[in-house]
């Protein structure tokens, strides 16, 4: 998809430096995908944040944090 956008040079030239692209399509799809995993990362975050995750005094990784709290 073709898309006209008004974009500051300097931002634009940031988004080269930074993402490593070969140009500004591919630096912007670089930068595009970043910013859309790291949304996801977020909106996953937040969700557990509003309902944790809960270990049994059975499951290994319970066992492993108590006995790595006991040190």
């Amino acid at each position: 998809m073709k898309v006209t956008a008004i974009i500051p040079d300097q931002l634009i030239e940031r988004v080269k430096r930074v993402s490593g692209g070969k140009n500004i399509t591919e630096s912007l799809l670089i930068a595009l995908e970043e910013y859309l995993k790291q949304k996801e990362i977020r909106f996953l975050m937040d969700k557990v944040e509003q309902n944790p995750l809960i270990f049994n005094e059975d499951t290994a990784a319970y066992k492993i944090r108590k006995a790595n709290r006991n040190r």
